[in-house]
């Protein structure tokens, strides 16, 4: 089990340079576990797609539809002190610090590729390419 943020999943169910990594990273670990905070995420990265005309809305369906499926029963509410405790000790966002605050709540590793969260958070996170042994 591992926790990874919308960017992993994006990278996973819309096609680019990075969907390899994730998928090699579903590979790896099949069970992905995220704050519930990814779906609203999620979608407003498909609205961006959407809008700039990369994607039609059917392609926005399936991605919502197999992403939605694929996390179903794996996200978690995650107490806004531990989310807290995770900002008051970094520069990191409050809605990547959810991320982090899952993945040493459960005691697992977030998977990410945010830079700003691997460098602030390296005893949490691992990169998605080097999750994926790509790096």
């Amino acid at each position: 089990m591992i926790v990874v943020d919308v960017n992993t999943i994006a990278y996973l169910w819309i096609p680019g340079e990075m969907t390899g990594f994730a998928e090699k990273t579903l590979e790896r670990d099949n069970t992905w576990v995220s704050p519930v905070l990814w779906k609203s995420e999620f979608r407003n990265i498909l609205a961006q797609y959407l809008r700039r005309g990369l994607i039609k809305l059917k392609t926005v369906e399936l991605c919502l539809g197999g992403a939605e499926s694929q996390m179903l029963g794996n996200e978690y509410i995650i107490p806004s002190s531990l989310v807290m405790s995770k900002v008051s000790d970094s520069n990191c966002s409050a809605y990547d610090c959810e991320y982090v605050a899952l993945a040493d709540d459960l005691g697992i590793r977030l998977v990410t590729s945010d830079r700003q969260v691997l460098s602030e958070f390296p005893e949490t996170t691992i990169s998605l390419k080097a999750f994926a042994g790509g790096d």
